[in-house]
């Protein structure tokens, strides 16, 4: 798609004032796939730097924002040595995408879209992920995934503000973790994405609800809940508009999988065998 209002393309090295009608450009995935009316100027990422994965002296993992979908799909097949590392490809994996867009598409830029069906929102919000968000002036503040994304589409990001990096905490990456995706087609866009983790230490549950819903609702439990506790807290917190509506998926069917899919990820990790879960659609 050409971005025909666009005059101007500046290296984000280069500081300067931002104006209306910029945005930043990280692999331009979402940009140039649809018309951008409103953009005047693209203010371009791929030149920062940025380490695309960090390992932290305390176990965390910081994932730079202009870091690939490919870079993230080899280092968790590769590179990670935790107990979640296959959740990286599963979610990888839950891309309606070809290998040119996981050579160009960010984790930045699917968390930045804040779409149901971002894959790397549902990833790093059910390891507890923490966003690094950079203002116009330098300053730093942070906030989670899971409060980050607002809504669909939405996101708590102000005007001209960057998202650096996502961190994950080395705790979550020693949760055994159990994956289950739904769509209404073989290949299609998730319709509902559920994610358990198992903290090995506490024994605490947590049941990540996301694609069925406008944001990623994560679930938290000291112990593992039975089947009508894990049922009675997401029907109390999820109200009747928080599960999305459009061609990928009624909200009542929505509402059906991810109930259906939160059971089954609990009932994996409480009383299946240990190891990674497999993919279910």
């Amino acid at each position: 798609m050409d971005l025909n209002t666009v005059t101007d393309v500046r290296d984000a090295r280069l500081r300067g004032p931002w104006r209306p009608g910029d945005a930043w450009l990280g692999g331009g995935t979402y940009l140039f796939s649809e018309p951008q009316p409103r953009l005047r100027r693209l203010i371009d990422l791929s030149r920062m730097g940025w380490e695309p994965l960090t390992r932290h002296p305390d176990g965390s993992l910081e994932i730079a924002a202009t870091c690939t979908i490919a870079t993230l799909s080899r280092f968790g097949r590769r590179g990670l040595d935790a107990v979640a590392a296959p959740l990286f490809e599963q979610c990888c994996r839950a891309f309606l995408a070809s290998f040119k867009i996981w050579n160009m598409a960010t984790v930045g830029g699917n968390l930045c879209n804040g779409l149901p069906a971002g894959p790397m929102i549902s990833l790093t919000a059910a390891l507890d992920g923490t966003c690094l968000l950079q203002a116009q002036d330098g300053s730093l503040r942070e906030v989670k995934v899971v409060d980050f994304v607002t809504g669909a589409g939405r996101k708590d990001l102000a005007e001209g503000e960057l998202l650096r990096s996502v961190t994950l905490p080395a705790r979550a990456l020693e949760c055994r973790t159990a994956f289950r995706q739904a769509s209404l087609y073989g290949l299609g866009r998730s319709g509902a994405l559920v994610i358990g983790t198992l903290d090995p230490v506490d024994g605490s549950l947590a049941v990540t609800v996301s694609a069925a819903t406008v944001r990623p609702f994560r679930f938290w439990f000291p112990l593992p809940p039975s089947p009508a506790r894990l049922r009675a807290a997401i029907e109390a917190s999820v109200r009747d508009a928080d599960w999305f509506d459009d061609i990928h998926g009624l909200p009542a069917w929505r509402r059906h999988m991810g109930l259906r899919l939160a059971e089954e990820v609990r009932r994996a990790l409480t009383t299946g065998p240990a190891g990674p879960q497999e993919r279910a659609r």
